[in-house]
């Protein structure tokens, strides 16, 4: 076979090797038939629940449409995999966290190699199993007081047992699926698994799309305009995922007998201009729909006081109300700035650099080269969450003034995740070709 000497590899070259290179070929199958044993999964219902009637119950709730939309419609139909990924994502989140906060978890992290990552891969499954039981036990609760969701006649606590112990081992075995795919599989197990959630819910999506535009002929512009902004934050979010600031990096010169050398070729230090990915829009979304989530799970209060607070809130922060637009802008760059604090520490890039023998030119080393890192990093991510900011508060405006509804759910958190996602998969299957390509090479 006949390959590109290029970096990168070609789109023929990708889909040759897909079909022909025995190792990447089973990689592949391995990733397709896990994705595909999970959806499977979401179908498999949890005994002793009336679906229809707990279906039609939160058809209108908007906190529970964006958690169904990451398990793929599991939580609306109450299968063993409701949950799906989202406990172990939560606690991934958690552990990142307190990895920042305690120093003995940081040291596992930086110092103990390995073995101080794994150990801190087994934290995390702990912590995710200890989540899972905490929300599947919220999700009996809530689903023991949904109107007829539950027969008549049975005891809460035994209804309870059943559900948390279904939900559970569903969500401990998507977790094992997830690492599974991670290192037989290709990409990272967690993000594909949400991906394929995210793509599942689409084709319902585009059904009601288009039975919403043959009621009404009217609305056959407003859609095109919509899909229209889709596409146009897409490509939005890829120029921006790929967009990284390229700081130039110099080496000290060394000694070889009596000769001072430098190393040869270009290097740089690369920040990129989104640290946090679409985990301040996560979170900043978690924060808006709290007042909303503590308001369905308190109910009606018998304290006027408390009621009038959840009421307020609830129509200060609606989505279509002026506050909700700056409380959310203001959310989204408070966590890029703390999301990219536990990414990029500059004082440890640093002293790495001062390590290394480099330094950037016209800086020097030590807090000089921390403090100008950190100027950097703090344009970058003012940048990036503009940006962001923008991706959450386009789509949904344009959605509310074409009023569009079958796209409820499908905002700025689904594109990101869908082009991050399939950015990152993209790459690691160029790697395994560019790796092919040299063995190829080698044994020419």
């Amino acid at each position: 076979m006949v390959v590109s000497r290029e970096k990168n590899p070609t789109a023929q070259e990708t889909f040759m090797q897909m079909a022909k290179a025995a190792g990447l070929r089973q990689r592949l199958l391995i990733t397709v038939g896990l994705l595909i044993l999970v959806r499977l999964g979401i179908y498999i219902p949890v005994p002793g629940i009336n679906r229809q009637a707990f279906a039609a119950a939160i058809e209108n709730a908007p906190f529970i449409g964006f958690l169904d939309l990451f398990s793929g419609g599991g939580l609306r139909t109450l299968g063993i995999f409701a949950l799906g990924i989202l406990p172990y994502i939560n606690a991934s989140i958690i552990m990142q966290l307190m990895t920042a906060a305690l120093p003995s978890l940081e040291d596992l992290q930086k110092n103990e190699g390995e073995a101080g990552r794994r150990k801190i891969s087994q934290i995390t499954r702990y912590v995710a199993l200890g989540w899972a039981c905490i929300q599947s036990t919220g999700i009996a609760l809530w689903v023991w007081n949904v109107p007829g969701a539950v027969p008549p006649g049975g005891t809460f606590w035994i209804f309870a047992i059943k559900m948390v112990l279904a939900i559970v081992a569903g969500s401990m075995f998507v977790m094992w699926v997830s690492e599974l795919i991670t290192d037989r599989g290709v990409g990272n197990g967690a993000s594909l698994l949400i991906f394929v959630n995210i793509v599942a819910v689409l084709p319902r999506s585009l059904k009601d799309t288009f039975e919403f535009t043959q009621t009404n002929q009217s609305a056959v512009g407003p859609v095109i305009l919509l899909v229209g902004v889709f596409l146009v934050t897409i490509v939005g979010i890829v120029f921006v995922q790929e967009g990284s600031r390229r700081i130039p990096i110099v080496y000290a010169r060394r000694q070889v007998g009596r000769n001072a050398t430098r190393r040869e070729g270009m290097s740089y230090l690369p920040l990129r201009l989104n640290q946090g990915g679409v985990m301040p829009i996560i979170f900043a979304s978690a924060v808006l729909f709290l007042p909303l989530s503590l308001s369905t799970a308190i109910g009606t209060p018998d304290n006027e006081t408390l009621r009038n607070v959840l009421v307020g809130l609830q129509t200060a922060l609606a989505p279509n109300q002026p506050l909700y637009v700056v409380v959310y802008l203001l959310l989204i760059v408070f966590f890029s700035y703390f999301y990219a604090s536990l990414i990029v520490n500059p004082v440890d890039l640093s002293q790495n650099l001062k390590k290394m023998g480099a330094s950037i030119p016209g800086i020097r080393p030590g807090r000089a080269t921390s403090e100008y890192i950190e100027r950097v990093l703090n344009r970058l991510t003012f940048l990036g969450a503009i940006f962001l900011g923008m991706v959450a508060i386009v789509p949904t405006a344009v959605e509310s003034a074409t009023r569009v509804p079958t796209f409820q759910g499908l905002g700025a958190t689904s594109l990101l995740i869908l082009v991050g996602v399939a950015i990152d998969t993209a790459k690691q299957i160029q790697t395994y070709v560019i790796s092919q390509r040299y063995e190829g090479m080698v044994k020419q």
